[in-house]
């Protein structure tokens, strides 16, 4: 009984993510709103890991914005505001988490395309 009950709660993962590995360069479309308006806003970065929870699970994307300042955002994997990711590109890693990717501009940020 208690078991029917907790499927019944659980929250469905969003559909629209594809699988994802650190070193993926995607496109995130968010839902974003503003007062009454809604719109869709593109985050266009790599994934520097992933954390699978079940309901908890999230990914962080890291860009390069203007005057090479960083910037990361954390989505949620089961989260409705997200409108679809898109993945662009695949590159070769031999490491879950890419923290040291950080400390790095320009060429030594550069990783390599896997096919």
């Amino acid at each position: 009984m208690s078991e029917q009950i907790l499927k019944a709660i659980e929250s469905q993962p969003n559909e629209k993510i594809p699988a994802l590995r650190p070193g993926d360069v995607v496109s995130v479309h968010v839902k974003i709103k503003e007062g009454t308006r809604e719109r869709i806003q593109e985050f266009k970065g790599t994934v520097l890991f992933t954390k699978n929870a079940a309901a908890g699970s999230s990914f962080t994307v890291r860009r390069i914005a203007t005057n090479g300042v960083g910037v990361e955002r954390t989505f949620l994997t089961y989260s409705p505001r997200i409108d679809k990711v898109v993945v662009e590109r695949h590159s070769k890693v031999r490491r879950a988490r890419l923290f040291y990717l950080r400390g790095r501009t320009g060429k030594s940020a550069r990783l390599k395309q896997r096919f």
